[in-house]
């Protein structure tokens, strides 16, 4: 039985910036497990997760901290 985290979803809908996120982690050379767990490892210059900050819509500063994984 497959499932998703339920921080994935918001107002009865996936997380809107979820998706972009996912692909430039993906893009970064993250495997969907190492994806999931960096979008729900705390950080304390958020602070928080980055999920915890996709919910609250700070889109750009998580994917802009997901791009620069990939150098």
């Amino acid at each position: 039985m497959r499932s998703i985290p339920a921080d994935f979803v918001l107002d009865g809908a996936v997380v809107e910036s979820l998706k972009g996120t996912l692909s430039v982690l993906l893009d970064a050379a993250y495997s969907d497990e190492e994806a999931i767990t960096w979008l729900f490892t705390e950080d304390e210059s958020l602070p928080g997760t980055p999920m915890n900050a996709l919910r609250t819509g700070r889109k750009t500063e998580i994917r802009r901290r997901a791009q620069a994984l990939a150098w």
